[in-house]
């Protein structure tokens, strides 16, 4: 199933709304049971909107960080192509990437 960019883009404060909206009611009621479950279902929302939205800034940081510094390094820490060995490495990788046309 996808989601709509903006959809996708605004789960977590969706979730952290709903969860306080969940924690707002749950104080209001004055009922023991229906009470602690709501609290708990609000608690867990938040904490998921939060974890969400954190690990998705991560990934973006890390991901635009990566591609920054022009892409994987090799083993050895120099960069791809400064080697013989890494040159045919880089001429067969490109090789299977694109084959040649007849």
């Amino acid at each position: 199933m996808q989601l709509s960019k903006p959809l996708y883009e605004s789960l977590p404060w969706l979730y952290v709304l709903g969860g306080a909206l969940l924690i707002g009611v749950s104080h209001q009621l004055h009922s023991g049971a229906l009470s602690v479950l709501l609290l708990a279902a609000g608690v867990l929302a938040v904490i998921g909107g939060a974890a969400i939205w954190l690990r998705r800034r991560d990934f973006r940081a890390t991901r635009a960080e990566y591609w920054a510094n022009n892409g994987p390094s090799s083993v050895d820490g120099e960069p791809p192509g400064d080697s013989a060995a890494g040159d045919g490495a880089d001429r067969a990788a490109d090789a299977l990437r694109r084959p040649e046309e007849p």
